[in-house]
């Protein structure tokens, strides 16, 4: 069978790329072995932010309790709130196809590899078939990385899929890696009554984040009772006795219930023969691209499998520009433009754009202008002790917007928008930001006196 476009992997990119040809008038055909909506639906960002949703009511009654408002309890039914996920994943997953087979593309359940130039092969149960094609796109994904001595066992160590899948809320936990999963599920686990101890090797905690904005994270997690150890590397982690063992470089040695091996993720690359098509992959197995996504003629790699910004959306966007691509739509190259990013959970981390450390070490002039988020009052409404909105500029334009506490991933969008459109305090007045809205602390931190940033 052939077909215009062959694309493996039915994740957020792969599927924004093949609605979007579809509606260009291509023959398409999509690939998927697992679950249709890849990692972020099934196993990542979507679990993880509904079994935060359900703890979000007891970081509100803490922070109430602290200002002496309010009292009581919240009990939560793991297993009633593990089935509910399961449900909704699994719906949504089905929802996915049947949208993609009603825009008229043909899916395939099975693994998709490359096999040649124009050429992929689908392996199921039922044995292979052999499909050709004008263009492929990669668009399978990643999985969560393990090293040496750092590798889940499906018994007490785990990786973030095994920890969402826990039958019951482990009495502690160990988390090496304090990024993103490490620091959302350590959240969620933390407000279920876990001991939380979590290891990272950087000098500090959400170690890509502004130094700043990472020291408030320290000590939100240290009010909450969580151990943070930082600057040391995990050397073993085993099942031993039915309890994680971790043993650190320091000589240290760590035990709990469980633990979860966050170290960031690998692309599924293995076994996809993507050479046979021309492809070339980078260190630790990422297909490489040029400025239009293109790994090779007739070859394109869209979202975690090229390792430029491993996030859904990231792959969206890029699943998008390829298919206007191919549709002959665009003829420019690929420009993210600044990403936006968050950590959730009862303190949240957002930012797009960059930091003020990475804009030094390019050599750039660089201030910054911030305010405390507890001047707002809706943070307020919420019982918001601590945070604060930064601004990062070099030179004159706005490079990059971060901000740390109460439900500042809200604010992702509208920091991006100010930002893209050169809102400098010379153009806000041609924005009516409503009041009171949370997003009323963006422009205000725009606004506030800038300080220069030498180091």
């Amino acid at each position: 069978m052939h077909y215009d476009v062959i694309i493996i992997g039915g994740g957020p990119g792969g599927t924004t790329a093949a609605k979007e040809l579809a509606a260009g008038g291509k023959k398409v055909a999509i690939i998927e072995d697992k679950h249709w909506g890849g990692t972020c639906l099934n196993c990542g960002c979507i679990p993880t932010k509904m079994l935060l949703g359900a703890t979000a009511p007891l970081g509100l009654l803490k922070a109430q309790e602290r200002l002496r408002t309010m009292k009581g309890s919240i009990d939560i039914d793991y297993k009633a709130l593990q089935t509910r996920v399961g449900r909704f994943l699994k719906g949504s997953s089905q929802t996915l196809a049947k949208s993609l087979a009603a825009a008229g593309i043909t899916l395939y359940e099975g693994r998709g590899v490359c096999a040649g130039k124009g050429q992929a092969i689908v392996r199921s149960e039922s044995g292979e078939e052999m499909l050709t094609t004008d263009n492929i796109i990669l668009s399978c994904g990643s999985s969560s990385a393990s090293f040496p001595g750092l590798a889940p066992d499906g018994d007490a160590v785990l990786d973030s899929t095994g920890v969402l899948n826990l039958p019951e809320v482990p009495e502690s936990l160990i988390i090496v890696g304090a990024g993103a999963i490490g620091l959302e599920l350590g959240d969620f686990f933390g407000m279920m009554g876990s001991k939380i101890t979590i290891v990272e090797a950087a000098p500090h905690i959400a170690p890509t984040e502004d130094a700043d904005i990472a020291k408030e994270m320290d000590r939100v997690q240290s009010k909450a009772g969580r151990t943070c150890i930082t600057g040391v590397m995990a050397k073993s982690l085993v099942t031993k006795d039915g309890q994680a063992e971790l043993t650190l470089g320091d000589g240290r040695v760590l035990t709990a219930s469980k633990a979860l091996v966050a170290v960031g993720r690998t692309p599924n690359t293995a076994g996809l023969d993507c050479e046979k098509a021309g492809c070339t992959l980078k260190r630790r197995g990422f297909v490489d691209v040029n400025d239009h996504l293109e790994a090779a003629e007739g070859v394109y790699a869209i979202g975690d499998v090229n390792g430029l910004t491993l996030l859904a959306h990231a792959a969206d966007h890029q699943g998008a520009y390829v298919a206007r691509r191919i549709l002959g739509h665009e003829k420019g190259v690929y420009v993210p433009g600044p990403v936006p990013s968050c950590i959730y959970g009862s303190t949240e981390i957002m930012r797009v754009g960059q930091t003020a450390k990475g804009l030094l070490a390019a050599g750039k002039s660089v201030s910054v202008s911030q305010v405390p988020l507890t001047l707002n009052p809706i943070a307020q409404a919420a019982g918001a002790s601590g945070g604060f909105v930064k601004v990062v500029w070099a030179g004159d334009a706005i490079a990059g917007i971060a901000a740390i506490g109460h439900g500042v991933s809200h604010l992702v969008t509208v920091a991006q928008l100010l930002m893209v459109g050169g809102y400098t305090p010379e153009r806000l007045h041609e924005v009516m930001i409503g009041h009171p809205t949370l997003d009323e602390i963006v422009p205000a931190a725009i606004r506030a006196p800038r300080v220069a940033v030498t180091e």
